[in-house]
């Protein structure tokens, strides 16, 4: 359940914190004081998508944060995030860019896996729901949730098979028939022979290019060359000096050790010198044929750039032709690995069909069941003489029912809806009205939340087109069910203020220019005269006040029997 709210910069909010009670937690408010703006906050902690409209005019950043207390950890420990004894704090920070973070437990993580997390905590129905109930497909979610629940093993195995059997029919399909695989294997042979002949080793392409720059630099090497062997091995060159040098100080050498160290070492320089002359003659004799590897250098860079334009990287290349040997046995086996695989494909189709024809009845004798309950809960909402039905297609045989088949089944199903006795049964998008559709959500609401799991629903506005008697019955509904779990509620009805068991009223003002919403817990005191002025009474008749604490005495009660 979610223990508190702090906002901070969003659309009127300055800043707020709100603590919840763990059962009806009621907000109501002027039209116009910020509800909407609480719901929006209320949204953004379970995965809504950030809008940079809704921070404050002239801030540059806001956060909203809430601190839940959840029973179930396992959604917490599946996502790899921190069990803080079964808490989750929800961090989501949001900027003018429209940038946004959202962190639980202090791990960032993505919208969708907060989305996916905190559905298994929070269930909100707001007015969009209406649309969305009006869509087929949503319809058979919320039966499967009816029916499936509590078991939902049948539906795994369904997905399991279906996924199986996608596979089987994607090999099959790849196979081909005897003259694809011809062409296929032809195609292959010539893929793998191409790489295997092209020898291409892992580093080979930056060795050709640095080779190739040098060969590309080998007449200004050449020339540097020649330069450096006339200077040393020419006419007058260091070596003919040298060992001039070392001549005239050997004619000496005898008159003392200082003159004969150093006729040794010109005799050392001189020899060294030409070392180095016949290296560098060595270099320039091996240069001469320059020209022509570097033809070839080229060539063989073209070759592997031509293969890498193919197949990739030599790391994807080795990859592309490791997969094609596989390929090609397969395709060579083809006949054989088609006879197996047919085989077992039509193994699969047979028992994909009978757990399809399982779910498909499991479908229609749950549907029966969740209409009854539906039903009694219209009945206590003012829709007696209401009939509903959920009408599924006719099932499918077992030959032609693969173009129907899904991960969830072939059903295909429609919700229809008599709100008055004596009229035909419809699809609920043509004959449910705005008073109507709240009832019946909410009759679905109280339907789904039994079956466990969700330890907190949010109502926004569910007492759209409702008023008097049926109100009070709303009331009840969402008091009972706030007894096995958390219930917030933004109401204009004081039915259901009157069940609060914490009532918190939103009110909009003037702060020094700024238009500020505020959110203030009501005593007793302050709850009468809210009942009061939601019955349009306040002001108008002097029995207002007293009417109010009748309806809130009243609602007392009421709850002290349901703990009783």
């Amino acid at each position: 359940m979610l223990t508190r709210i702090t906002i901070h910069n969003l659309a009127l909010i300055r800043d707020l914190e709100i603590e919840f009670s763990p059962e009806l937690n009621v907000f109501t408010g002027e039209t116009g004081a910020g509800k909407s703006i609480i719901v929006d906050s209320l949204m953004l902690l379970i995965g809504a998508r950030y809008d940079k409209s809704l921070l404050k005019f002239g801030e540059d950043k806001g956060f909203v944060e809430g601190v839940f207390s959840c029973e179930d950890r396992r959604p917490i420990v599946d996502m790899g995030l921190d069990d803080e004894d079964g808490m989750l704090i929800v961090t989501r920070r949001f900027f003018k860019d429209g940038r946004n973070d959202i962190r639980v437990n202090g791990r960032q993580i993505t919208t969708s896996m907060l989305r996916e997390l905190m559905s298994n905590y929070v269930d909100i129905y707001g007015q969009n729901e209406y649309q969305s109930l009006l869509r087929v497909t949503e319809q058979r979610k919320i039966l499967d949730y009816f029916v499936f629940k509590q078991n939902d093993a049948p539906l795994k195995t369904q997905r399991e098979l279906y996924n199986e059997y996608k596979k089987v029919r994607a090999e099959m399909e790849s196979l081909g028939d005897e003259t694809a695989r011809a062409q296929k294997i032809d195609i292959l042979r010539y893929q793998i022979d191409e790489i295997e002949a092209a020898a291409v080793t892992a580093d080979e392409e930056q060795s050709l290019i640095d080779r190739r720059h040098l060969l590309m630099s080998s007449e200004r090497i050449k020339t540097s060359l020649a330069d450096c062997v006339n200077a040393l091995d020419g006419d007058g060159g260091a070596v003919s000096q040298i060992s001039d040098a070392s001549r005239a100080v050997s004619a000496v050498s005898s008159f003392g050790d200082n003159y004969a160290s150093l006729f040794e070492r010109l005799r050392s320089v001189s020899i060294e010198l030409d070392d180095i002359a016949d290296s560098l003659k060595d270099e320039l004799d091996s240069m001469d044929s320059g020209e022509r590897e570097l033809d070839a250098v080229q060539a063989r860079l073209d070759k592997i750039r031509a293969l890498k334009n193919k197949y990739g990287p030599f790391d994807s290349m080795q990859k592309f032709l490791a997969s094609a040997k596989e390929e090609l046995s397969k395709a060579e086996n083809g006949a054989e690995i088609y006879a197996e695989l047919d085989k077992k494909e039509r193994e699969l189709k047979k028992k994909l069909y009978e757990n399809c024809v399982n779910l498909s009845q499991m479908r229609r004798d749950g549907a029966k069941s969740m209409g009854d309950r539906i039903i009694g809960e219209l009945n206590d909402l003012g829709m007696s003489g209401s009939r509903f039905e959920a009408v599924f297609e006719p099932m499918p045989n077992e030959e032609n029912f693969t173009n129907k088949v899904g991960a969830g089944g072939f059903d295909e199903c429609e919700f229809y809806l008599s709100p008055n006795a004596g009229q035909p049964l419809l699809p609920l998008a043509k004959i449910i009205s705005g008073g109507e559709m709240s009832r019946f959500m909410l009759a679905i609401k109280l339907i789904t939340g039994d079956l466990g799991g969700i330890g907190t629903m949010i109502f926004d506005e569910i007492d759209t087109g409702i008023s008097g008697a049926i109100g009070l019955e709303v009331a009840k509904k969402l008091c009972k069910l706030s007894r096995g779990r958390q219930v917030l509620c933004v109401t204009h009805l004081p039915q259901i203020a009157a069940m609060a068991d914490a009532h918190l009223y939103i009110e909009k003002s003037d702060a020094g220019g700024d238009t500020v919403t505020s959110v203030t817990p009501l005593d007793r005191s302050g709850r009468i005269g809210e009942i009061s002025r939601l019955s349009g009474s306040k002001g108008v008749s002097s029995s207002s006040t007293r009417n109010a604490e009748e309806m809130k005495d009243w609602s007392d009660e009421f709850k002290r029997g349901l703990s009783a």
